[in-house]
């Protein structure tokens, strides 16, 4: 029986097709090595009460998956351990034909997501339960929105202050003081909250353009400079709005993992962690994976795009709220993963989470 893989390249190297006893002893070395770290030999993997071959056809076996590019030897008298082509292969296959299984702790995740109301402290929550359970360093973003503009309100604070009070999707209000040239009275305030609305309500950041300021502009008449003051305080705070916000937890826990702690990998684990925590800089990572709108994504070693990454994996799943807005659960590991806990507890908690946001 063969069992065929979709085609991928990694390092230059296409996949190629495994019979079924190549398949067993491949998962099986992907699986022991992720329980220990530690290299697998051929008499390991024989003592396997469903193997039935010898060690000496399971060597066979483990060069011509070593010839395929799936595994590798560290150094000559060491067992195998799997490349990322492996890890790609072991983890194709648990999502392809995997049973639904339920992590341990659900009845503690779900107590501790029920006692939280606000949106902010849910998902900070979310990140510790993650990295508590996993051992891994997590992440999770806000959701983001359109930005489309719901609303806009002016009042005075003092004679040359304005506070604009906004509110885009997602019910998101921010509030911007702006400092004008001039004192407005109260009808001329009115006066710019009906010019403002009328124009931008409803529009999103890609519907103001220049053509759309100026038509305002014409319309404010004497009144223009101002309203190019106040219009620029307002498209700052919509910016604001905009900001992808990341929570993250146990970004020290990748230490306990020596592949990453050794020093070879010291430098590039520190730039991780450095990335996780700089939200800026991770929010470029977070916004690829919720373009792609899929349920899991699994990025393993060579594949993620940051260089910080290669010698982790990166387990991220998208929850969705009411109007459209979305936001990632991310978790960063070795490559050697505990995978199948990691996408049922992804898979639960963003089933929770949508349970949550839409009632």
């Amino acid at each position: 029986m063969l069992i065929k893989l979709k085609k991928q390249v990694i390092k230059g190297m296409i996949v190629m097709e495994l019979d079924e006893r190549k398949v067993r002893i491949l998962k099986a070395i992907v699986s022991n090595y992720l329980e220990t770290g530690e290299p697998v030999g051929s008499r390991t993997i024989s003592k396997l009460a469903d193997m039935n071959v010898s060690p000496a056809t399971i060597r066979n076996e483990m060069s011509d998956l070593e010839e395929m590019g799936y595994i590798c030897q560290p150094h000559a008298s060491a067992g195998r351990v799997p490349t990322d082509a492996g890890y790609r292969f072991y983890v194709d296959s648990i999502m392809a034909d995997r049973e639904e299984e339920k992590a341990g702790d659900q009845e503690e995740r779900e107590n501790l997501l029920q006692r939280v109301d606000k949106l902010e402290k849910l998902l900070k929550q979310v990140a510790k339960v993650l990295a508590a359970n996993t051992q891994y360093a997590t992440l999770v973003t806000m959701p983001q929105y359109n930005n489309t503009v719901k609303f806009i309100q002016l009042s005075q604070v003092d004679e040359t202050t304005l506070l604009a009070v906004i509110m885009v999707d997602g019910n998101i209000v921010k509030n911007k003081l702006i400092k004008t040239t001039y004192s407005l009275k109260n009808e001329e305030i009115l006066k710019f909250n009906i010019l403002l609305n009328t124009f931008l309500q409803g529009a999103s950041l890609e519907d103001i353009n220049l053509e759309l300021i100026q038509t305002m502009k014409l319309q404010a008449g004497e009144y223009a400079e101002i309203l190019e003051t106040i219009f620029q305080g307002i498209m700052e705070a919509i910016h604001e709005a905009d900001d992808l916000k990341v929570y993250t937890s146990g970004t020290t826990n990748v230490l306990k993992y020596p592949e990453l702690a050794n020093s070879s990998s010291a430098e590039k684990l520190l730039g991780t962690l450095e990335d996780i925590e700089d939200k800026e800089e991770f929010a470029k990572h977070v916004e690829d994976v919720i373009q792609q709108d899929s349920d899991i994504q699994i990025l393993i070693g060579q594949e993620n795009s940051d260089e910080n990454l290669k010698d982790c994996s990166l387990v991220t799943a998208t929850y969705k709220m009411p109007e459209g807005a979305k936001g990632t659960i991310g978790i960063i590991g070795p490559k050697r993963m505990d995978y199948k806990k990691v996408v049922t507890m992804l898979k639960e908690l963003t089933g929770e989470l949508d349970d949550i946001f839409n009632s």
